[in-house]
């Protein structure tokens, strides 16, 4: 199906064509509903086209509504005159603003990203130059709005991107008094990739009658990635990845981890191991969280760990393979991390080093995708670790002689006979 098909504006649709060769099965079913002004909420693939679903929806509504009025420009008692797509981190603000920005050009338009780690006074004068959609995490643009920074009357658009994260990670007070803050009158649409049970009624709250637009079965793993599970000693972990990084010649990993200190450890071991790495986490400040992502796409890094602040939403280019070095606590990461290979219809292979106290994990997230993703040894890397057992090491008179010591209320009870 063409692009033409969806009655964009010629200059978008020509700007869109030069960038992909067509539509997405998830863009597809987002922009009728989208196009007429619905809520709508939107359950994707990573790597599916989610940004451009919404985005191209944005970018046209925003010329239509502007060209109904008459308008060459944004009202001049609002900074921002449009839209407002919230997403959970830095890294995919910034990329999505990379995606949008040349598009909304095309129609005269303009973006702007409101994050965390960038010089607040900046983006206040960014405002004044009264962009027409703005990309922001949550936490920013609630200072902004409670500074009286920024002001929202003429927002008719507002998408949460990753909206399972931004309801999930500590933002739900803030996206609610985000959402107060802008016009009752407005359409809201929400993407994500995975979206648990516990978090549906939280959503239905905050939309009107959506349209759900779903293109594959929801926390399910893109086809293109072949997945392999191995199951080895936790010691032996960074021998491991160090071996099938010689072993295949891969110039380009991403390497998963839950623990900042663990990054930078692993970080020093792969570099003495010969390899250009780098590791990338919250503790790194922004400059250089971009400088080092820039790096990896750039293949000036062979090697990026990171922790699950690119889980989401960040694309490389053809990225051949992705490594968990450790199973992530909740389930629906996985989906996430592995999705960051076999983006836009490329395969890619996903590797996942599991020791024993990880099968809980597992499990968990076999659960969430109903895959069997069977457990594999490497010959070479025998597991000699047991399984943990869920019995007391300790005999049970000693609980009882425990029990009969706290019942003892003086010195003299202590006493031994003799």
């Amino acid at each position: 199906m063409p692009f033409k098909t969806f009655n964009f504006n010629s200059k978008l649709t020509t700007a869109i064509a030069k960038m992909y060769p067509s539509p997405t099965k998830i863009q597809s079913l987002t922009w009728p509903q989208a196009l007429l002004g619905k809520d709508v909420l939107a359950i994707a693939q990573t790597g599916s086209g989610k940004t451009m679903a919404y985005g191209l929806a944005l970018i046209e509504q925003l010329y239509r509504e502007r060209a109904a009025t008459g308008e060459e420009s944004a009202d001049s008692h609002q900074n921002v005159s449009g839209a407002v797509v919230l997403v959970p981190t830095r890294e995919l603000a910034m990329q999505v603003n990379d995606a949008l920005a040349p598009l909304a050009k095309s129609l005269s338009q303009s973006s702007i990203v409101l994050c965390g780690g960038v010089d607040i006074d900046a983006q206040k004068y960014q405002l004044e130059q009264h962009p027409t959609m703005i990309i922001a995490t949550p936490g920013r643009l609630l200072d902004l709005i409670n500074q009286q920074a920024i002001r929202l009357g003429d927002i008719k658009h507002v998408v949460l991107d990753e909206v399972d994260r931004l309801l999930d990670m500590g933002f739900w007070s803030d996206v609610q008094s985000i959402l107060l803050a802008l016009p009752s009158q407005r359409q809201t649409m929400m993407f994500s990739a995975t979206l648990p049970d516990a978090l549906e009624q939280k959503v239905a709250l905050l939309l009107n009658e959506p349209a759900r637009v779903q293109s594959h079965v929801t926390n399910s793993v893109v086809t293109d990635v072949q997945e392999s599970l191995y199951l080895v000693n936790k010691g032996s972990k960074a021998n491991v990845l160090i071996e099938q990084i010689k072993d295949n010649q891969w110039q380009q990993v991403l390497v998963f981890i839950g623990a900042r200190d663990n990054a930078d450890a692993l970080c020093k071991k792969l570099s003495k191991a010969g390899f250009k790495t780098a590791a990338l986490h919250g503790n790194k400040d922004q400059v250089e969280r971009e400088q080092t992502l820039q790096a990896f796409k750039e293949s000036k890094v062979q090697v990026l760990i990171a922790t699950d602040l690119l889980a989401r939403g960040v694309h490389v280019e053809q990225l051949p393979v992705v490594i968990n070095y450790e199973l992530p606590a909740d389930a629906s990461v996985y989906v996430h991390r592995v999705g960051r290979t076999a983006r836009a219809g490329q395969s890619g292979l996903a590797i996942s080093l599991v020791c024993h106290g990880e099968t809980g994990y597992l499990d968990a997230i076999r659960t969430l995708t109903e895959r069997s993703l069977p457990l594999q040894q490497l010959a070479e890397f025998p597991v000699t670790d047991k399984p943990a057992s869920t019995e007391s090491k300790r005999p049970k008179r000693d609980k009882q002689a425990n029990r009969r010591t706290n019942k003892k209320g003086s010195a003299k009870q202590f006493k031994t006979k003799r």
